[in-house]
């Protein structure tokens, strides 16, 4: 069976076989030809950097190899409009249907409507699934029907649904190739000469591809994981279970990872084995932010943009590329951060913790505008997701009903006693501090000369002097949030006073901060590179297409903005781990 009547099944962040219900779906309807779409354009600030780049090319091509060898292959199409190509892709095949697979970020929202409109109208028959999630959003509301605002009431939720996630499904045995002659694939450059020696280096450390996911998988569930609770605090990256790159780019899915986490669990309680639980439980939780990420860029469409908490639109950021410049360079005179923002560069990961210390520097105590942190971990991290990111710098700055409170900033330096009491990971990354005694190693400003000189260091010299004092950064923050409220206060004055038109948060239109120049490739003095990134509702179960809520449906607009939701009186019983994933 080929030609007409065959199924397109489009490829996007779901990278494999094995339970992914697309495919399952095209195998299930006859003969398929299955489709990878490249068209970076489309995500305007958010195409993927460099080192994503690099993992979809490696991941599409072992996904090819896996198609070849159940009777079909992958056809790639380099394109500016996704939905154009499906509709060239259909005429010239003769396909009477398309399956893909839900995504939940903004822009993914409207391409897939419009891509159903769109095929529709063609008489196409269309039809998307949920492989992302372990439920759908419109899933998981309270008792009125509306969505949680926490991220513990919505897991909460999550844990007590009257039916569990999806089993996985089995990948195919055998696929029946659809005729594909009259749309040969395009060849599709992921990466340019000059960043094939830099990624040369990253296939030391990781192996792309949904078998390969797999693996990984086994190895973490069979080693790592019983001490998780144990050892995740650690800076040292080999106590976590590496699988959010994997997650990201739909190579495992969650479904999979949930129930085999919790055939475990259920082993390890038989057994009467209390660490394993607490660290099965642990880990469980970073699924659940990760859920909880796509549950509130679902609601709050533009969360990757602008605050959820309305009255920061008023907070006075510090636009100083300066200071920016020093902290994605590693230059900050911190050794926690600067060796978490070398690593960062060098090999695309970070451990959470070491996420959450190095944006709380740049949000908190340098008061860098967050989105510039967000789009620089978007650029730089192999994991990077628009969703989780943006769950993440949200929580940093604070605008997370149980996230943590913008006012308290945490000493780089006792951060360091906590998660690299040994010094073992910044002299890893800070070579110029190898030397330096473990009492002095994170805060080298306090040692004596006579220390620094036998280790080599020379303050302003070969290492910084911190960038800004933590103390005089308290009371900056401090000035900063009280003119936040004053300027708050007095736009709704003048709201009340009828000087304005406009209800709640929406008096001012929201202008989003410009992403710094410097943020474009450059060489410094000390040849550190900088990276470049501008490449050319029910309760019920029902198995139907993806719902969308209206306020996606106006993602490009020019309307007043969204409600943001005000979090200053909500009571927090309990708070989210770190809401910065890197599982």
């Amino acid at each position: 069976m080929s030609g007409g009547g065959c199924s397109i099944v489009w490829f996007r962040r779901d990278l494999r076989l094995e339970d992914n219900p697309a495919l399952a779906a095209g195998v299930r309807a006859g003969s398929v030809i299955a489709v990878f779409i490249w068209a970076p354009e489309e995500e305007g600030y958010y195409c993927p950097g460099r080192v994503s780049r690099w993992w979809i090319k490696k991941s599409l091509a072992h996904l090819d190899s896996s198609l070849k060898k159940l009777g079909t292959s992958l056809i790639t199409k380099r394109s500016n409009d996704s939905v154009s190509s499906l509709l060239q892709l259909v005429k010239s095949t003769g396909a009477t249907r398309v399956f893909f697979n839900h995504l939940y970020d903004p822009i993914s929202l409207v391409r897939d409507n419009r891509a159903k409109e769109t095929l529709s109208a063609e008489g196409v028959s269309v039809c998307s699934f949920n492989a992302d999630l372990l439920y759908e959003p419109w899933e998981v509301i309270d008792d009125e029907g509306r969505p949680f605002s926490t991220f513990s009431d919505f897991w909460g939720k999550c844990l007590t649904m009257p039916y569990d996630p999806e089993a996985p499904l089995l990948p195919p045995k055998r696929i029946i190739s659809g005729d594909a002659s009259r749309c040969p694939s395009d060849n599709l450059v992921f990466e340019s000469e000059l960043e094939k020696g830099s990624n040369a280096l990253l296939a030391r450390a990781w192996s792309p591809g949904w078998s390969n996911a797999d693996k990984a998988l086994t190895t973490f569930i069979n080693g790592p994981l019983i001490e998780y609770s144990k050892n995740r605090s650690k800076a040292d990256s080999a106590t976590t279970s590496f699988l959010s790159p994997r997650l990201h780019f739909g190579e495992v899915s969650v479904r999979k990872v949930f129930h085999r986490i919790r055939t475990k669990q259920t082993l390890w309680a038989n057994e009467g084995n209390k660490a394993g639980e607490e660290s099965v439980n642990l880990f469980l939780k970073s699924i659940g932010l990760r859920e909880f990420s796509r549950y509130m860029s679902f609601y709050h469409p533009y969360s990757h943009e602008r605050p959820l908490l309305g009255q920061l639109k008023y907070f006075p950021w510090l636009v100083d590329e300066g200071y920016f410049k020093a902290w994605r360079q590693g230059r900050t005179g911190y050794p926690l951060v600067d060796a978490g923002m070398r690593e960062l560069w060098a090999t695309g990961w970070l451990h959470d913790r070491i996420r959450v210390v190095v944006s709380s520097f740049s949000v908190k105590v340098l008061q860098l505008p967050w989105t510039w942190g967000m789009k620089y971990f978007w650029d730089t991290l192999l994991d990077a997701d628009l969703e989780s990111d943006a769950l993440g710098w949200q929580f940093i700055t604070g605008t997370l009903p149980d996230g943590c409170e913008f006012l308290g900033i945490d000493n780089p330096q006792f951060e360091g006693y906590k998660f690299d009491p040994n010094g073992e990971y910044v002299r890893r990354w800070l070579p110029e501090l190898v030397r330096l005694p473990t009492e002095w190693i994170h805060h080298p400003w306090d040692a004596p000369e006579s220390v620094l000189q036998a280790a080599g260091i020379e303050l302003g010299s070969n290492y910084p002097f911190p960038i800004v004092e933590i103390v005089a950064a308290k009371e900056r923050l401090e000035e900063a949030l009280s003119q936040m409220w004053q300027l708050e206060a007095a736009a709704r004055s003048a709201i009340e006073n009828g000087m304005e038109e406009g209800h709640g948060d929406s008096t001012d239109e929201f202008v989003p901060i410009a992403f710094p120049q410097a943020m474009h490739m450059e060489m410094e003095a000390n040849n550190v590179p900088v990276r470049n990134n501008n490449p050319t509702i029910t309760a019920i179960r029902r198995y139907e297409d993806q719902i969308v809520p209206s306020m996606s449906s106006s993602f490009f607009r020019n309307e007043d903005e969204e409600t943001s939701v005000d979090i200053r009186n909500s009571v927090v019983d309990s708070r989210a781990e770190v809401p910065i994933i890197s599982m």
